[in-house]
């Protein structure tokens, strides 16, 4: 990666990506991904790499495109990894990273598999589990298998009837198991190779789902010595309306054992909430895992589950409690559990103002009482993984990135006694961005009822103290989220910063890592307490920070911070903005019934629409319409299941009936998020430029002088004296 002049859209889009590190067993070495993707070419090339914690030298052990999660078999420098087959099929393939080039594949499974995960059983035997969709016989299921139907219809007589960005089928996510067995060698010279046997569905016949849709992966199951622990919504209950999961231990000690697996289903009392993080101690005896207490709200908080008596079949399980209401107590909420290598401590990951930190809990701690309180071992940037750095340590190996730096990796010591070891840093804390740590500082303010209320603040690397820069106001989604130190390809501060904008990323009420309270505070407050935070935050900037001219001030926002764009175009505050951006947000609050998670709604405004009228009108943005004036951009894609196009067709068409210039972008490939390289680079670039017209900045383009209108098809419709183009969206008289 060479060190660019100007820190573009193009340059973080192109920027090389890499995969959490995983430690060899010894810990001499760690296993990645490397992804690039080229807009003069545009392809994606995928690498394989293997990093000498040692000496720092990296070793590419893989080009091929094809291939995906490589994992240590847990024997020597073996490696096995995923490769997608033309025909749908996955094979499963080894390699040795001591051999670079020298592969050979181990068997084949007749459809697409992920989320890889290995247990050493012994010398030559690792038990495997990976996630695959299932037909309704338990069969992988393969979509090029099937058939093309003469109709398109679709009925339900339930929900869901569509997920996220697509529609319900009558496949279902499961576990499949096999067993990679080496066999002994021809030669005696030459090593074995090891066979896929007994590959199966591990669920077939339980009704569970695993992992849960959309987003679950590898933290909703586990592969240990006595069988599989997983999470799944309690088959019960409408997936829809409901959030109650189970934990299950499927009891098998030997995966090629064709009978039905024993299931367990592990109850907690009191906790009847999401659950994740399933993971067995190092021994295999004990499990913890992570799950909510309320049913229906996805961002209560986390509670930690011990469970012990898995040999024997009498599983005892309960909640490792603490004083969260005193001062003293811990109230974040762990999103990631790991077990240390002696089983003695629990690893925790969890946000903690504005940072994604990590702890350790030991055990011996935890059982005497409702005392106790994670240590906090590792909080700079935001952490995405960690693992022990070998099988007989306690040392961690830790991936993270930051505002400024999209991956490092560092060794860190849990119980103090050295210093933290940064072995890589992609982009040398940034530097090869042209961006530093510098720019980055924290706020604090006084918002609703005199709360504190947190943001990040990003400045130009060409920032001057004596100077003035326009301000751009973001506002995160969720709303039960959190900017933090953290490194995204979606909304990059750094992106906007290095337009010459002061960026200011607040946390207003609702915001994680913060304390549950705060979080659960925005319940039936959509529009009142987060608006008042930012509201104050406003005017702090306005009469604190004499750098920024909020003279020229933007605001965006996307999902709930869409939400917030269409509400500050109703109210006072939007009047204070130059132009405004609105991602993919709420217009009507009754649009919320198109959406597929009920739960979501119901919970946050306290019921359902026929129970709760009166609270979904309060905080309805398209109730307030009559003031809008602030020119507008609205961005809302055909795949957004979670907020239907129509939400951002409406607003959109407001503006223009109101004249208020407005712009309309839409991708039909795209869900809630923008992830195609080509697709996310038209974003960029019409975001940048619909802002930096209102404040006075230059026009943005890519290499090749494009600045994002080339790229979109203009719609033009003549009606009476005007002309509505949808590419520009400006109303002519």
């Amino acid at each position: 990666m060479t060190v660019r002049r100007k820190y573009t859209p193009e340059v973080l889009l192109s920027a090389p990506r890499r995969s959490a590190a995983i430690p060899s067993p010894d810990g001499k070495l760690a296993l990645y991904t490397q992804s690039l993707y080229s807009f003069e070419t545009h392809t994606r090339t995928t690498e394989v790499h293997v990093l000498d914690l040692v000496n720092h030298q990296v070793v590419v052990i893989s080009k091929d495109p094809k291939i995906s999660e490589p994992k240590w078999t847990g024997h020597g420098y073996e490696v096995v990894w995923l490769k997608e087959c033309d025909n749908g099929n996955t094979s499963l393939v080894i390699s040795d990273a001591s051999l670079p080039g020298k592969v050979y594949t181990a068997g084949t499974v007749p459809g697409p598999i992920s989320n890889l995960k290995l247990f050493p059983t012994e010398a030559g035997k690792v038990a495997i589990a990976v996630a695959a969709s299932a037909n309704p016989d338990g069969s992988l299921h393969n979509p090029k298998d099937v058939p093309k139907s003469h109709s398109s219809a679709r009925v339900y007589d339930s929900l869901f009837v569509r997920h996220w960005d697509s529609y319900i089928t009558e496949q279902r996510n499961a576990i499949f198991t096999g067993l990679l067995q080496k066999s002994q060698p021809v030669v005696t010279s030459r090593p074995g190779r090891y066979s896929l046997l007994g590959f199966a569905n591990a669920l077939q016949g339980t009704k569970l789902e695993c992992p849960i849709p959309p987003f679950g992966g590898t933290d909703h199951f586990d592969i240990g010595r006595l069988g599989l622990i997983v999470v799944s919504k309690d088959p019960n209950l409408d997936p829809a309306t409901h959030t109650k999961c189970n934990a299950y231990f499927l009891a098998k000690k030997n995966v090629l054992d064709t009978s039905p697996a024993v299931v367990h289903k592990i109850h907690v009392p009191g906790l009847n909430g999401a659950a994740s993080s399933p993971v067995f101690s190092p021994d295999g005896s004990s499990v913890a895992f992570l799950q909510m207490a309320t049913d229906g709200y996805e961002s209560d908080r986390n509670r930690i589950v011990f469970g012990h008596g898995l040999d024997n079949g009498e599983i005892m399980a309960h909640e490792l409690r603490c004083q969260v209401d005193s001062f003293t107590g811990w109230d974040r909420s762990p999103s990631t559990i790991k077990w240390s290598v002696d089983g003695k401590t629990l690893l925790l990951e969890a946000e903690d103002v504005g940072r994604g930190c990590l702890f350790a809990l030991e055990l011996d701690a935890a059982f005497p009482g409702p005392s106790w309180q994670p240590r906090k071992i590792a909080s700079g940037g935001y952490i995405i993984d960690f693992a022990p750095l070998a099988n007989n340590s306690n040392l961690l190996l830790v991936s993270s990135n930051s505002l400024v730096d999209n991956s490092t990796y560092t060794i860190v010591d849990p119980t103090g006694e050295s210093q933290a070891t940064v072995i890589s840093s992609l982009s040398r804390s940034g530097s090869l961005f042209g961006l530093s740590p510098e720019q980055v500082s924290e706020l604090w303010w006084k918002g609703a009822n005199d709360h504190p209320v947190h943001a990040w603040m990003m400045k130009p690397s060409f920032f001057k103290a004596d100077q003035k820069y326009p301000l751009a106001y973001l506002i995160h989604g969720g709303p039960q989220g959190a900017w933090n130190d953290q490194w995204s390809t979606r909304w990059n501060p750094a992106v906007f910063a290095e337009q010459g904008y002061v960026v200011i990323c607040p946390n207003p009420t609702g915001s994680t890592g913060y304390g549950q309270a705060f979080t659960d505070a925005i319940r039936n407050e959509w529009g009142g307490l987060p608006y008042e935070d930012l509201v104050k935050g406003f005017e702090y900037i306005e009469s604190e920070l004499e750098y920024v001219d909020t003279n020229k001030a933007v605001a965006l926002g996307a999902s709930y911070g869409g939400y917030m764009m269409n509400w500050f175009q109703g109210h006072d505050l939007g009047r204070k903005f130059k132009a405004i951006v609105c991602h993919d947000g709420v217009f009507s609050m009754t649009g919320q019934l198109a959406s597929e998670e009920q739960y979501f709604p119901i919970h946050d405004l306290g019921g359902p629409i026929w129970e709760r009228q009166e609270m979904y009108d309060k905080w309805d943005p398209s109730q307030f319409t009559k003031h809008w004036e602030t020119p507008m951009l609205v961005i809302h894609n055909e795949l957004d299941y979670r907020l239907t196009i129509s939400e951002g067709l409406s607003a959109f068409n407001v503006l223009q009936m109101r004249n208020i210039e407005s712009r309309f972008l839409s991708f039909p490939d795209e869900n809630h998020w923008v992830l195609k390289p080509e697709n996310s680079l038209v974003w960029h670039l019409v975001v940048l430029n619909w802002i930096n017209k209102f404040v006075g900045l230059p026009k943005l383009t890519d290499r090749q002088g494009r600045d994002g209108s080339s790229f979109c098809r203009q719609g033009r419709r003549r009606r009476q004296n005007s002309i509505r183009v949808l590419g520009s969206s400006r109303i002519e008289q």
